[in-house]
């Protein structure tokens, strides 16, 4: 499959400064978004550390295929979702070292939504309320759990979903890293098919745009850098409350012809701490 992305982030209309991260690492074919929480430039700070301590520890598969493995793990998984599952505890483990040596950082954190692709095979690991969507044959599915109050509170009977959308406390999360020295890491795998289209966002988009709009700029957009600007730009139009970052994924079927290339998408920083590339 021939894979174009493309991704965004921008501070929004109310917020003076962006505490969104993501990175793309086109060799691994690794996506990798956080949202930061801790006021000042402490969000920041736990966003890049996640973002950063998941793209390190994926690029060292080559020289060090064989890590250690830390927290619960599913022995059906491969090595890669093993290895992205462990990653995502490392960074919940720096993070919390961090606030915990550095008194102004108390009460930093972030969320962390990654996956990797491996042929048709993707890893997903994530902590907290950004998600990771999947669209296929114009039926869009989240693929990720929110874990927040108002999400569990829904699941449980106690909200229904219109309630959540409107309810004060939305913001309030469960689970997020750094928060605690060890924490739960939701991991799964799934199958991929050509003309699927992932996309990670965080909270800042999903709170003004909904499903059916984004599946809809999804399918009528076709260029991935351009999809993620048009729902960075609707989040905008309805307030911007919050930062806003977009990861857009597309998979097609790799033509066989002589002018089969891969086409990488760009990506556009529209605020900051959004990054493409390699290492």
């Amino acid at each position: 499959m021939r894979i174009t992305t493309g991704g965004v982030t921008d501070m929004g209309r109310v917020r003076t400064n962006n505490e969104d991260c993501y990175k793309i690492v086109e060799p691994l074919q690794l996506f990798v978004l956080s949202d930061g929480m801790g006021g000042e430039a402490h969000g920041e700070i736990a966003s890049a550390m996640a973002v950063e301590t998941v793209v390190k520890h994926c690029l060292d598969v080559e020289t060090n295929p064989a890590a250690w493995v830390i927290g619960r793990v599913d022995p059906n998984w491969s090595a890669r979702t093993k290895r992205l599952s462990t990653a995502v505890h490392l960074a919940n483990k720096n993070i919390f070292k961090s606030a915990e040596e550095n008194p102004d950082r108390h009460g930093m954190g972030a969320t962390l939504t990654a996956v990797w692709i491996d042929d048709a095979k993707l890893s997903i690991a994530h902590v907290g309320d950004s998600r990771a969507y999947l669209l296929r044959s114009g039926s869009l599915l989240q693929l990720t759990r929110d874990h927040s109050l108002v999400a569990e509170q829904v699941r449980r009977g106690i909200l229904t979903a219109a309630e959540a959308e409107e309810s004060e406390m939305q913001s309030v999360l469960l689970r997020a890293l750094g928060a605690q020295a060890e924490i739960e890491v939701d991991a799964e795998e799934h199958t991929l098919f050509p003309r699927d289209i992932l996309l990670l966002c965080s909270d800042g988009l999903t709170r003004v745009v909904t499903e059916p709009e984004i599946a809809g700029t999804l399918q009528a957009e076709t260029d991935a850098a351009r999809a993620s600007e048009k729902l960075v730009a609707l989040a905008n139009e309805r307030g911007g409350p919050d930062n806003i970052s977009v990861v857009t994924v597309r998979l097609e079927k790799e033509s066989k012809g002589w002018f089969s290339w891969l086409r990488r998408g760009s990506g556009k920083n529209l605020g900051s701490n959004g990054s493409v590339g390699g290492k």
